[in-house]
């Protein structure tokens, strides 16, 4: 009965029809994974996608954590014997987590407050009249004189103790301020002026004197703001017109007409709006204050958090170079040029260090190393860090490549097609320091493991890059400061994304690629290498059934997503799952072919006819997802890898006038610009203004994660590093 009332609300909520909702929750109770639903189960989900079966998931996560809320408030509200029917429907009836908390707050244990205090001495009638109009407030207080309330006075002050709580507890208050705090409430953040003049302080001098409509507020001006105020530099506050919010409570408590209140009451209007406005300003405001501020950074998180995603994705799904002999170098002065040598499986084969910029210098002997690794290991492609050396390093390996083709020029073996790649060093001193890494090369030092995770990830990006923890990657902005276990979710859920879009290799596949694999995991993962270890690599799917622990249902989620290139069924390679295969081999033996045959003729596909294969259960949209991967079977739907080269006349931030003109990459991508590495070692701003000559609502519309650009530069800040850059025509 819940599950249909939470796909009800969820179906309203996000657009949906019911049953579409209904089929995905029940899938997701059955343990399918999300890459798993989207792919194979369109048509118990209407062909939703993986974006939108995400939210059912977490809208259903949402209802049930809102569900337990209510049986603990309930059971709060029946141990003080307070509980109604009427209540009761009212919280069985409320699915908006603020108004059922609105709801509770009266009921809602708390510390011994002014109002309690009064309450036992017996002053609650005292606040009832006072509401009701008494027009002899001060005479009514006198007959709640006692041990504990010495005067009449006091007894008033009690009074509108009880009334000021009363008015921070009721619902419509609350709705009344909270209005006000969604039209009008603005956003000020202030220097704390002793650290203005500090170093760290600069990096926040744009909120120094800042003030904002809230609802105008941008994700990661607030993010800014509250770093700043994180770390003791800046003052934020969130504010409304407490006069106005105070007048509007006023006419609802004490000026509207009651049914009980005289026309001499003046005296207890006075009390009343007394011990409104003490209610609004020392209880409701700032409660109201505390919901808007989380609210505010709430939906700041969300959003930092989606442009991280999107980014991370953009980044996991980066073209790939292939499976090539590579040679990774990770760059450096003082300590010289760790290179490794790499074959096409990404397997160390050789490493040493080179030494041919300054203060070593021995350019000789690193030119001779180089060429001799590039012949004996027959180097197809090189990958060079982009951190500390970078340009210096990149120009000496072009040198040494000009060399060689001078030497051998018959030959096209040698150097012939030898493509030279700047690669992200984000990260890689992270991998390289892990767990992951010492398992991988235990005998290896770190720079060693630096350089061939930087091989590693021109030959394949995903695979190399799901080793890290995506915060470490440098894609994201203020990813410190948002709610950790919502960023690790979605991040996670991107990593699980992309691999399952791309699919993975079964037979080459580290433990930690296969981790996110639909339904399978570390454990299962780990088993799965352990088994290929010591049986040879897999020739079929089917043999995933033999690997311990590995049951059918999570060969049922995970087969779909696993490769074999060279299987002896060619489905085996394709994104068919093995619970197709018998349709598939149908489609083949009616059109008097093998399945291998219908996989490398046009024309044999072109004759079949989906229609006749469709059954309630298998409908035309999986139908025309097995065609399209018959088409091009094990397709890697990512890009073909560019070759990039810097402007040679900059190399650092020094170098840089505005007006110049330089080609760039896009490293990272915000909902206020894109950040674009120029080669100076500090990326350069284009703001999203800039971006285009015409009105741009994102910059994702206009630009995307590591494509070529060409921008001209702006504006040098270089006390505090930043470098503005236009790519307006």
């Amino acid at each position: 009965m819940q599950q249909s009332l939470f796909a009800k609300l969820i179906a309203e909520s996000l657009g949906l029809r019911e049953r579409q909702v209904e089929g995905t929750l029940l899938l997701l109770d059955d343990g399918a994974t999300i890459p798993f639903i989207a792919r194979y189960r369109k048509e118990r989900t209407g062909a939703l996608d993986e974006v939108q079966i995400a939210a059912i998931a977490e809208q259903n996560d949402r209802l049930k954590e809102l569900a337990k809320r209510k049986e603990t408030i309930i059971k709060t509200i029946t141990e003080q014997e307070k509980m109604t029917p009427e209540l009761q429907a009212r919280i069985d009836g409320c699915w908006d987590a603020t108004v059922l908390e609105d709801i509770y707050l009266p009921y809602k244990p708390k510390r011994r407050t002014r109002a309690q205090v009064a309450r036992e001495q017996g002053l609650e009638p005292l606040a009832l009249l006072l509401l009701r109009g008494e027009p002899r407030p001060e005479a009514a207080a006198q007959r709640f004189v006692n041990d504990a309330v010495a005067t009449a006075a006091d007894a008033l002050h009690g009074a509108q103790d009880i009334i000021a709580e009363m008015v921070s507890e009721d619902e419509r208050s609350r709705q009344t301020v909270r209005g006000t705090f969604r039209r009008t409430a603005y956003i000020t953040s202030k220097v704390v002026k002793a650290k203005a003049e500090s170093d760290e302080a600069q990096k926040f001098s744009d909120y120094f004197d800042w003030n904002e409509p809230l609802k105008r507020c941008s994700s990661h001006r607030l993010l800014a703001m509250r770093r700043g105020e994180a770390e003791g530099i800046l003052r934020v506050s969130i504010t409304i017109d407490d006069d106005e919010a105070v007048e509007k409570l006023q006419r609802q408590w004490a000026m509207a007409p009651q049914p009980h209140r005289t026309k001499e009451g003046g005296n207890s209007l006075k009390l009343v709006c007394e011990a409104v406005a003490d209610g609004y300003k020392r209880l409701l405001c700032p409660s109201i204050e505390n919901e808007f501020a989380a609210s505010s950074k709430e939906r700041a998180d969300e959003e930092a958090i989606r442009v991280f995603a999107e980014n991370l994705r953009q980044l996991l799904l980066g073209a790939p170079l292939g499976q090539k002999r590579v040679m990774g170098i990770d760059p450096g002065f003082r300590t010289g040029c760790k290179v490794v040598c790499l074959d096409a499986q990404g397997n160390l084969l050789h490493h040493e260090a080179i030494f041919p910029h300054p203060p070593v210098r021995k350019p000789a002997e690193a030119a001779e190393a180089l060429a001799e690794m590039i012949k004996k290991y027959k180097v197809e492609a090189i990958a060079i860090g982009n951190g500390t050396a970078s340009r210096e390093t990149k120009s000496f390996v072009e040198m040494v490549i000009g060399q060689l083709r001078t030497a051998f020029p018959l030959s096209g073996k040698e150097t012939g097609g030898l493509g030279l790649y700047v690669v992200s060093e984000d990260g890689a001193s992270v991998y390289s320091a892990s767990k992951v890494a010492r398992d991988e090369f235990p005998d290896e030092d770190v720079t060693v493991r630096g350089a061939v995770s930087i091989g590693r990830r021109l030959m394949d990006p995903l695979a190399e890059l799901v080793k890290i923890d995506p915060k470490s990657i440098g894609v994201g902005q203020y990813q410190h400061d948002v709610d950790q276990a919502k960023l690790k979710h979605s991040l996670d859920q991107t990593v699980e994304s992309c691999v399952n879009s791309v699919g993975v290799n079964l037979n080459t596949a580290s433990v930690h690629l296969l981790t996110y694999v639909s339904g399978l995991g570390p454990a299962l993962a780990k088993n799965i290498v352990d088994y290929r270890r010591e049986n040879g690599a897999f020739t079929s799917r089917a043999q995933l059934k033999k690997v311990p622990r590995l049951g059918p249902a999570a060969f049922e989620q995970c087969a779909g997503f696993l490769r074999i290139a060279d299987a002896r069924n060619p489905l085996d390679n394709s994104a068919v799952h093995p619970e197709r295969y018998a349709l598939v081999e149908q489609m083949a033996k009616d059109q008097g072919c093998k399945v291998a045959d219908l996989i490398a003729d046009k024309e044999l596909r072109a004759r079949v006819d989906i229609n006749r294969y469709a059954t309630q259960e298998v409908g035309l949209p999986t139908l025309t997802d097995i065609m399209r991967e018959l088409e091009k079977p094990g397709r890697d739907p990512r890009e073909a890898l560019e070759e990039f080269e810097f402007d040679s006349r900059v190399s650092t931030i020094d170098d840089l006038v505005p007006g110049m003109e330089l080609p760039g990459i896009v490293t990272n991508i915000t909902n206020f610009g894109a950040f674009v590495d120029i080669g100076v070692h500090q990326d350069g701003l284009v703001h999203i203004s800039q971006l285009a000559n015409k009105y741009v609502s994102h910059p994702t519309d206009v630009v995307k994660l590591h494509q070529h650009v060409r921008v001209r530069v702006t504006e040098v800040d270089r006390r505090r590093g930043r470098i503005s850059l236009s790519m307006k025509q």
